[in-house]
């Protein structure tokens, strides 16, 4: 099955019912690829490591399209639509306004530019990489697709030098917020918000963005505080890091000391970055325990976290995700190898491990 063929699936497998709430996937494969050039140019350029799993994204686009159904537009929370009895609709179909968010959820939505768009019909349907420098998450109505990237406030320069190669923009305020806007020669546009609270936001469109397009929503982009930020998020996204990870980990065998406090660390995600992100540090937990056993000459160690990273081929949470991504085959990779009594010394990088 081709790529076009397995998102086309996953829309179906989202809206058995055929309601047209999945819209269209668009330009989001030929954004990805400049995304992921854009990105590891800027890296470099700064000195910074290149981001793992980077790549990764589109088949997180992929399974974020398959809980799109309890997800509601920004614009229910921040306008209250239909809230006849004075609790927003987002109550029963997303997180909700009166949803309670862990201090360490609270704490990355103050981090974050908590930028929403405010009119019907906007969702989100992916979030990664949701750190203190850096995040990203994307909106949707229709086939258009707005994608918000922030960084680390020092970037801005490179991040404005490598717009202005492809021709000057234009100045542009987003919620009073001073910014230039770009238009590429394949017509998709990018906005370079200024430098506000030691953060940089870029957002880039899909392709079939008119520049009256983009100037409609820019002007109805609102800046919120966490608590609505959160609140337009899928329920699943901001759900303790414990309840998800007690679901992902329900069959899988966890390592000698794993913590599951650490799992704190992933935060708000959307599913498969969260999955990943459980998933590496258990496989990087076995591989610790197998090297161990082997140095210290424990066969039985060995061959327990062996079997332990053998069985990953049968791990409910990998099956799962193999159906929308590469990550499953990466980690049963390295699994193979264990089993197989050998380990390239790339799993660090490959896995993530620290």
């Amino acid at each position: 099955m081709t790529t076009e063929e397995r998102v086309d699936q996953l829309v179906r497998d989202s809206d058995p019912g055929g309601l047209g709430m999945m819209g269209d996937l668009g330009g989001v494969k030929q954004t990805l690829l400049e995304d992921i050039m854009s990105e590891s140019l800027v890296r470099r350029s700064v000195g910074m490591p290149p981001r793992r799993l980077w790549v990764r994204r589109f088949a997180g686009v992929m399974t974020a399209a398959a809980v799109l159904l309890c997800i509601v537009p920004a614009s229910m929370v921040l306008r209250g639509q239909g809230e006849d009895d004075g609790v927003s609709p987002i109550v029963s179909a997303g997180a909700g306004a009166g949803a309670v968010f862990s201090p360490l959820a609270m704490e990355a939505a103050e981090r974050s530019p908590r930028l929403l768009i405010d009119q019907a019909g906007w969702t989100v349907v992916a979030l990664a990489e949701f750190s203190e420098n850096y995040g990203v998450v994307r909106f949707r109505r229709g086939g258009r697709e707005l994608e918000m990237n922030w960084y680390a406030a020092y970037v801005y320069t490179d991040r404005y030098a490598g717009q202005r190669d492809a021709g000057p923009g234009k100045s542009v305020r987003v919620d009073d917020w001073p910014a230039d806007a770009f238009q590429s020669l394949s017509g998709d546009f990018t906005v370079l918000l200024r430098p506000r609270d030691n953060l940089v936001v870029e957002m880039k469109t899909s392709e079939n963005w008119s520049r009256k397009d983009l100037d409609r929503v820019l002007a109805d982009i609102v800046r919120v505080d966490a608590r609505t930020w959160l609140a337009v998020l899928p329920a699943e996204m901001v759900m303790p890091v414990r309840e998800r990870a007690a679901k992902v980990l329900a069959d899988v065998p966890l390592p000698p000391g794993f913590d599951m406090a650490a799992l704190e660390e992933i935060g708000v995600s959307d599913p498969y970055h969260f999955n990943v992100g459980v998933t590496s540090r258990v496989g990087c937990g076995w591989i610790a325990e197998w090297q161990r056993a082997r140095s210290s000459g424990d066969k039985a160690g060995v061959r327990r976290a062996a079997d332990a990273l053998r069985s990953s081929h049968g791990w409910r949470v990998l099956r799962d995700m193999d159906k929308a991504g590469d990550w499953p085959e990466v980690f049963w990779e390295y699994a193979d190898e264990i089993a197989a009594g050998t380990l390239r010394a790339s799993y660090s990088q490959g896995l993530g491990c620290a």
